[in-house]
């Protein structure tokens, strides 16, 4: 996809090269084949590189950060709202289906890389599961994968609720069941 050497051009770039990872092709097998888990901290990118793990915007907003190192401006971060259902995600059926909801709309981090979207949240991942449920795109910046894309998932949901029987805060204990279920 990328082809880019990676130069030491930063703290992040630096690390890499001590890792033995020498180009964004590299570097992007790295960090897609590293487990999936919640970060210490949620809005800090480079700790999947400490604590080698991570999750899709963790795991997004680093390659993003690491684009930016290196001055590679077709490297975009994307905060994707989908549709989240037994289809796409087939380990939270069985949520879905407890309170009857075909779907419940989910923030998820993806890349966008020249017109080409890339999932690197797992070896497994795939734009392509999603790319028939995504509801909106939104471009981002690393630094806004905390607050704003929390505050932004919620205000997402309150705006869907009009149309479902739940309050925020059940929707909300919904959502963390089905995340739950993916772990």
């Amino acid at each position: 996809m990328l082809k880019n050497k990676l130069l030491n051009k930063g703290i992040l770039s630096k690390r890499l090269l001590e890792m033995g990872v020498f180009s964004f092709d590299q570097l992007i097998a790295l960090i897609q084949n590293l487990p999936y888990g919640r970060n210490a901290d949620r809005a800090n990118p480079d700790l999947v590189l400490k604590e080698l793990k991570g999750a899709c915007s963790t795991k997004h907003a680093l390659i993003k950060k690491i684009a930016l190192e290196q001055e590679i401006n077709e490297v975009k971060l994307i905060l994707c709202m989908f549709k989240m259902n037994a289809k796409n995600t087939s380990k939270i059926a069985k949520v879905l289906y407890k309170y009857n909801l075909e779907y419940i709309p989910e923030a998820h981090c993806v890349l966008q890389i020249k017109n080409q979207y890339l999932d690197i949240t797992t070896s497994k991942s795939s734009y392509n599961k999603i790319k028939e449920d995504v509801i909106e795109l939104v471009e981002i910046q690393p630094e806004q994968i905390g607050v704003f894309k929390v505050e932004y998932h919620q205000q997402f949901l309150k705006t869907w609720l009009n149309n479902n029987n739940y309050s925020f805060e059940e929707l909300w204990k919904i959502r963390e069941e089905c995340i739950e279920a993916l772990s």
